[in-house]
């Protein structure tokens, strides 16, 4: 392994950082704190642009190295930079991306430091695209990601949300968090899921009153995008079983959509003769309308009275009619006794192994970045408990006990 820092040990991981101009140039500092966190020695490049949001100094003295933005600097200390930079390092990143310095890497255009290190980099290249909306959307933004992903990059999708400019949509930034989980997977190059078959629902249920109202909850999908993003990582193949999310899928993931529990529960038991894996994490309603008002409920009265029945236990089902060895995977989402709900959802519903994780917590659950779990295994019925986690890092901590399930 090469080395960008004479005094780095031959462990260490060597990262390239690029850094393009937008406003989500200042999470690149959290990228770069991040990757040093898990051992890896950074070097900074820099657009000129981005130099306006954030300064070359501040890269420099969290990094210990020369950030560099033009390779004809007067102050850069080596003449073939975008040569050797690209060439010493085990992985290019580059967060934020622009829509203009993806265009650049598509098409091969070499204009500046960054799109002549892509050019010349051999390492894997894993870019972190971030712009408003409408420019993520355009078809010549996306037939650029294609082009990319054609290529061999390796992408952390952006987030929804609201931006800068007031857009709220597709096109933020990913945390910073996610960003450095996806690269530390690719320096690993675990490929420990490999042959696995992941069937995963994700997101909400929606049970329909009348044509304009329905019952729901408050479920994302980031949790259930976050573990197929990991075990894509790791070597699987994911089908994701998805109902209403305010997340995007992950790039390389076959999306099924299915809005209702009975929906998903037809997609569920016609795909999981082709999976391995099944992982429940939708949060699929309970209950539905026993009757869906085919006009608008009008508001007349001063309140209405809901019949209401059930809806279908997808989990209970997979559980039951299950084949060749597949396992099954549950969640619980409690507000209270959450240790001894998720103990008796396990065997009475036969599962290998469940989630259990209280949604009373404000920096857990529902909608939330983070998550605090704990892991309990039918076999050992002994509980994981784990700190507060990124869902990313909680996904890879699952699967690490699906892998467990295995041997």
């Amino acid at each position: 392994m090469s080395s960008l820092d004479p005094q780095a040990t031959p462990t260490k991981n060597n990262i390239a950082l690029g850094v393009c101009g937008g406003i989500a140039a200042y999470k690149a500092v959290e990228v770069l704190r991040g990757l040093q966190r898990a051992g890896c020695a950074v070097r900074v490049a820099m657009t000129r642009r981005a130099c306006e949001f954030v300064q070359p100094l501040t890269f420099r003295a969290l990094s210990g190295s020369h950030v560099i933005v033009d390779d004809y600097a007067p102050d850069n200390p080596d003449p073939i930079a975008h040569i050797t930079f690209s060439q010493t390092v085990d992985l290019l990143i580059v967060a934020p991306a622009t829509a203009n310095m993806i265009a650049k890497f598509a098409n091969g255009v070499a204009d500046d430091f960054l799109s002549s290190t892509y050019l010349a980099c051999t390492a894997p290249v894993l870019i972190a695209p971030a712009m408003n909306t409408t420019m993520l959307k355009h078809p010549a933004t996306q037939r650029n990601l294609e082009r990319l992903r054609a290529d061999g990059v390796h992408f952390v999708e952006p987030d929804a949300g609201e931006m800068a400019c007031g857009t709220i949509g597709p096109g933020r930034l990913s945390e910073p968090e996610r960003i450095v989980g996806a690269a530390l997977e690719i320096l690993k190059g675990s490929k420990d899921l490999a042959g696995e078959r992941f069937l995963i629902t994700v997101g909400a249920t929606r049970e329909e009153i009348d044509p304009v109202r329905f019952i729901s909850n408050r479920s994302s999908g980031r949790m259930g995008f976050a573990l197929a993003e990991a075990a894509l990582r790791r070597g699987g193949e994911v089908t994701l079983v998805a109902g209403t999310t305010t997340m995007n899928p992950p790039s390389g993931a076959r999306v099924v959509r299915a809005l209702s529990a009975d929906e998903m529960s037809h997609v569920v038991r016609q795909e999981m003769v082709n999976h391995s894996v099944f992982i429940g994490a939708a949060a699929i309603a309970d209950y539905r309308p026993a009757q869906r008002a085919e006009q608008k409920i009008k508001k007349s009265e001063d309140q209405i009275t809901l019949t209401l029945e059930r809806t279908p236990d997808v989990l209970s089902q997979v559980a039951a009619s299950r084949q060749n060895g597949m396992l099954v995977i549950g969640f619980a989402a409690e507000t209270e006794n959450v240790l001894e709900n998720a103990r008796d959802k396990l065997q009475r519903k036969n599962l290998d192994a469940i989630v259990a994780n209280d949604v009373t917590r404000e920096d857990s659950g529902f909608d939330s970045a983070t998550n605090a779990i704990t892991i309990i295994t039918k076999d050992r019925n002994d509980a994981v408990e784990l700190p507060l986690l990124s869902k990313r890092e909680a996904a890879d901590r699952i699967l690490d006990v699906i892998v467990q399930l295995r041997t």
